[in-house]
């Protein structure tokens, strides 16, 4: 992650989205009181109703952003179908917002490992014990499964599930947002026509 040292008023100079970003999420994680890596997940069903959900941001470097979910999850199973997605954002402290959209990628098996690996324990025993976005009978049956898991893997490592791991947005287009006077917001949109491509910016009327 790089810090460009920007400040509020300069960013609009920025001719890199990435670097542009460390600074803003880097200055988010010294005001924000809760999860200034949280950002809002929208994806689209097979009937082309979008979804939105809150996710945390796990990392992010120059091949786009990363999150971890579970693959048989509704926004698992969304981006398995469709291989597309957008996240927004929002430091409310900051007055600043970011809009990531872009095809979208399973991390490697060795990047999930890593990660799950830093999960704490009881998070890995739940990545086990629950059916994300399925039906729950009653709040006994999940606390049933996670005694069962705990009991399986009372000792040694927690091996990862297959059905959990992550995805990769490869942005292609990113968008910055200040808060201005009056309503007259500063918007700055980086684009380009692939994930590999070369970054056009333009202005935008708030």
């Amino acid at each position: 992650m790089t810090d460009t040292g920007l400040t509020t008023g300069d960013f609009t100079q920025e001719n890199e989205p990435f670097s542009l970003f460390g600074a803003w999420l880097k200055e988010a994680q010294t005001s924000e009181l809760n999860d200034p890596n949280a950002v809002a997940l929208a994806t689209v069903d097979g009937d082309g109703l979008p979804d939105v959900r809150m996710v945390l941001l796990k990392d992010f470097d120059q091949r786009g952003f990363v999150f971890y979910t579970n693959f048989e999850s509704q926004k698992g199973r969304e981006i398995l179908a469709n291989s597309k997605a957008a996240m927004c954002f929002h430091w409310k402290s900051l007055r600043r917002q970011v809009r990531v959209r872009g095809p979208v990628e399973i991390v490697s098996d060795a990047e999930a490992d890593e990660y799950y690996k830093t999960r704490p324990r009881g998070s890995r025993i739940g990545a086990w014990a629950s059916k994300q976005s399925r039906p729950l009978e009653s709040r006994f049956a999940l606390e049933k499964a996670v005694a069962e898991y705990t009991a399986r893997y009372a000792i040694g490592d927690i091996p990862r599930p297959l059905h959990w791991s992550g995805f990769r947005i490869m942005p292609t287009s990113i968008e910055f947002w200040k808060d201005g006077a009056f309503r007259l917001h500063d918007r700055i949109q980086f684009s380009r026509d692939a994930p590999q491509g070369d970054w056009g910016k333009i202005r935008m009327y708030p």
